[in-house]
């Protein structure tokens, strides 16, 4: 009988075909150092950190396979292993550089907060002095929002062709929201859909930024800033080698990023569907919920801005409440304006806007607005439940019947978020008290809303035009797990530490 129960504990899940997939992904990543090498040669900055890291991650990464045996199939349970460890060791590539050849971010942990911030496309970031880093370096930051975009573990599956076992739960446990939308009857093939697509946008919008800076509309608008943008607008991340975000920019230049912004919040595969005219995405009913919130949120911010005569009625008041509506909202982070010396209501405003998110299936990040819809769906049914108890009223999307099984889980992941949001926020508020730092309790909430929704900027001297530099070893370690576990929605991340996940 032990026997048997040491057996049932070894093959509750198979941990040495998980560690050989995580592998093989982690070696494939050395390539993406080349990108800021070709840069570091072209500007005359340095490109041996990213050499090394290359290097260093392949070995790694080729001597995880080696070492490990790779399993036949990669079932539920694997795939949440191999997400949850892929994204922690990805960061961790990802903050080799920073340690190699950045003073700012020498310490490890800064250098991984600051990889894990990029990864996780959340946008906060511990660097005070963004003019002393060199272009390659801010280049590779940018890069590595984009590359966390879509998802490390998609683009594997659209181009690896050995990385197929195990696609379609590892494409649930990593695309954000309830359920994903198949594009393809190959896993393979919606994965290489969505990164088409992804790829065209960053495309066009690096166009549109560069007409902008040849037609002389935003003299600030050089080739290397539209590259850096495109990659951090697209995956709603919000890392600008700028010092104060997009501010110095043209207000042309701000309003096309907040379009592609709004873009970017939108359901991937519906927007594929819609340009193969295989749809009618105004018929979506998270679609139009979406459109509602920034438009909501914008004709606040737009009223309260007058009312607080922070900016004079006309296109810049209308301008600024747009942009920063549609950033914090789509958890992009791009700030236009130091929204953090606005009035109370309006960053009570933003707080709630980062609690909102984008849809599922978009780069944005927060509990997503199918959800918010999904549970006012719940409320309303049991209200009429209270009223008719033998009634049976299923809950409808888009016409189509939700499985109860889905709403259970969408309950509980509501629960668990905002359980884990109120943690954060007491964590950040006791340690800030500790260490002496000039946080109030509602910065100290904003702070854990815009790491655990993967928003970036928060309130206070962690604002968009300062630093999360300030906080504590400590209060940066949990703001790291908020991060993690906020792009991988918490589930991923969290039965790991259960006993069950473990046994068979």
């Amino acid at each position: 009988m032990p026997g048997t129960a040491g057996r049932r504990v070894r093959l509750g899940v198979d941990v040495g075909g998980s560690l050989n997939l995580v592998g093989r992904l982690v070696k494939y990543l050395s390539v993406a150092f080349l990108f800021p090498v070709a840069v570091g040669l072209g500007y005359g900055d340095p490109v041996w950190p990213f050499l090394a890291a290359s290097a260093i991650t392949l070995a790694f990464g080729l001597a995880l396979e080696r070492a490990t045996s790779g399993g036949e199939t990669i079932g539920v349970r694997e795939g949440f292993l191999v997400v949850t460890l892929t994204w922690g060791l990805a960061a961790l590539a990802a903050s080799i550089p920073y340690m190699l050849d950045e003073a700012q971010l020498a310490n490890p942990l800064d250098a991984y907060f600051e990889a894990m911030s990029g990864m996780t496309t959340t946008g906060a970031s511990v660097l005070v002095d963004i003019p002393a880093v060199d272009r390659a370096m801010l280049l590779w930051r940018a890069l590595t929002q984009w590359l966390g975009g879509m998802g490390i573990i998609v683009l594997g599956l659209a181009v690896l062709p050995r990385l197929r076992v195990g696609g379609r739960q590892l494409l649930e446990s990593e695309l954000p929201g309830p359920e994903y939308e198949p594009l393809a009857t190959s896993i393979r093939e919606t994965a290489r859909r969505l990164w088409l697509l992804y790829i065209g946008l960053t495309a066009l919008l690096f166009l549109v930024l560069c007409a902008l800076g040849w037609t002389g509309v935003d003299e600030l608008m050089s080739p290397y800033q539209a590259i850096a943008h495109a990659f951090t607008t697209l995956p709603t991340g919000g890392f600008s080698p700028q010092t104060r975000s997009v501010e110095p920019f043209a207000g042309a230049t701000q309003w096309v990023l907040t379009a592609f912004m709004a873009l970017a919040g939108t359901n991937f595969a519906l927007q594929y569907r819609a340009l193969r005219r295989r749809g009618r995405p105004l018929h979506d009913e998270e679609l139009r919920l979406y459109v509602a919130f920034l438009l909501i949120g914008t004709l606040l911010l737009f009223l309260e801005l007058l009312r607080a005569d922070v900016f004079q009625a006309g296109e810049a008041a209308v301008r600024h409440a747009a942009f920063q509506a549609v950033s914090i909202m789509t958890t992009t982070g791009y700030a236009s304006a130091d929204f953090a010396q606005w009035t109370g209501l309006a960053t009570f405003a933003l707080v709630a806007l980062m609690l909102i998110g984008g849809s599922a299936g978009s780069t944005g990040g927060s509990v997503k607005v199918v959800r918010h819809l999904l549970i006012g769906k719940l409320l309303l049914r049991e209200l009429d439940q209270t009223v008719h108890r033998e009634a049976v009223v299923p809950v409808r999307l888009n016409g189509r019947v939700v499985e109860e099984r889905t709403l259970r889980a969408i309950l509980a992941f509501g629960v668990i978020y905002v359980g884990l949001f109120i943690v954060g926020a007491f964590v950040l508020a006791i340690e800030g008290a500790r260490a002496g730092l000039e946080l109030t309790p509602f910065e100290a909430i904003a702070a854990s809303a815009a790491t655990l929704g993967n928003v970036g900027p928060a309130l206070g001297f962690a604002g968009p035009m300062g630093s999360f530099e300030p906080f504590s070893p400590l209060a940066k370690g949990v703001m790291i797990l908020l991060m993690w576990a906020g792009r991988l929605e918490i589930i991923p991340l969290a039965v790991l530490f259960t006993r069950r996940y473990w046994r068979a």
